[in-house]
């Protein structure tokens, strides 16, 4: 079994795509018009047949109570594995990408969260492998 597709919940897709694309770096995978919405994925830069993301609408009354909860309560709807926590949040911080908390170190990990500005937070996370000597 393979994860091969997730998704999170957005107020506007166009303006997810731009935010993934020209701030993260992401790139468009699938584009669809589906009705009044579109199919819309991204992927990670060179790793176009990698696990899709899919920018849903939060159309849905449930979708949208359930994205404002975990908002509100500063829980990701996402995590993204970096290899350079502080790296990337002095790249992401230049360019305009407000940080909700910054590097943070923990047991194996440093994480740092960010406002997607779709809606959501995201957690970007390097794992760390503390020495065993």
């Amino acid at each position: 079994m393979k994860i091969t597709l997730t998704s999170i919940f957005v107020e506007n897709q166009e303006n997810a795509l731009q935010f993934y694309i020209e701030k993260l770096g992401f790139a468009e995978k699938e584009n669809v018009s589906v009705g009044a919405f579109k199919w819309l994925t991204v992927v990670s830069p060179g790793d176009e047949d990698g696990t899709e993301l899919l920018l849903e609408p939060n159309d849905n009354p449930v979708a949208r109570t359930y994205q404002e909860g975990i908002f509100k309560q500063g829980i990701p709807a996402a995590s993204f594995s970096v290899d350079d926590v502080e790296k990337e949040y002095k790249h992401l911080a230049s360019i305009g990408v407000v940080f909700t908390m910054k590097p943070t170190r923990t047991e194996n990990a440093i994480v740092a969260v960010f406002n997607d500005t779709c809606g959501n937070l995201i957690q970007i996370v390097e794992k760390r492998m503390e020495d065993s000597a």
